[in-house]
């Protein structure tokens, strides 16, 4: 039962994710984005997917699978604050 609530929880992260990073993209600037706020999720999510790896009570690839997809969400923001970042070094902002 704590897996739903888990995997649920991974849902509403894993829809804020995306739009965070469409925003930022069409956004065209890093302002207001924290590098290591993104970062830290990052390793948060590591953290998630070592513990789903390493559970003695068994593997749930299901749960697995929300903390990867979150993962590359994640990844997919930072790189989208690196393509703005330079947006912003190229406009003098």
């Amino acid at each position: 039962m704590y897996e739903i609530f888990e995997i649920a929880m991974l849902i509403c992260f894993g829809c804020s994710w995306p739009l965070n990073a469409l925003k930022a993209y069409r956004g065209r600037t890093a302002k207001g984005t924290s590098l290591p706020f993104l970062l830290l999720i990052e390793v948060g999510y590591i953290c998630g997917i070592i513990s789903k790896l390493s559970n003695p009570n068994g593997f749930h690839w299901y749960v697995l699978f929300f903390y990867v997809l979150n993962f590359c969400f994640v990844g997919a923001a930072i790189i989208v604050y690196f393509r703005n970042r330079k947006l912003d070094r190229a406009s003098g902002k």
